[in-house]
């Protein structure tokens, strides 16, 4: 099974911008893709972005502008940078990645994210 560890979290002022890091235990190209997941108590685990095997990278609408996916592959590293960071961005942020040939998915530990007025 791939280990994913989330690093990067903390509390940030609104406006600020923070980087969060999600290290595998296997090479990047073991998975179909990597991406980031953030959830907050009484709401659904939602896509925040991803980036595909092809390099090509999807992102949810709230973020757009704001935030970045990026991969290094030879750390088998992946990043979100987050700026312009707004009070409603605070979640809990889950790294996941589905390796080729898997059934379901992978999940990091989980960093929390708080964005203070």
């Amino acid at each position: 099974q791939v280990q994913l560890v989330e690093s990067g979290g903390g509390l940030v002022q609104p406006g600020g911008s923070l980087r969060l890091s999600c290290a595998a235990s296997k090479n990047m190209f073991s998975f179909v893709f990597m991406g980031w997941y953030r959830q907050v108590p009484g709401k659904q685990r939602d896509l925040v972005a991803r980036i595909n095997s092809d390099g090509s990278t999807n992102y949810a609408e709230s973020v757009k502008g704001r935030f970045t996916i990026s991969r290094d592959s030879g750390k088998n590293t992946i990043y979100l940078q987050m700026n312009t960071l707004k009070p409603e961005d605070t979640a809990v942020y889950y790294c996941n990645a589905l390796e080729r040939w898997s059934t379901s998915n992978s999940w990091g530990q989980g960093t929390q994210v708080t964005v203070s007025s």
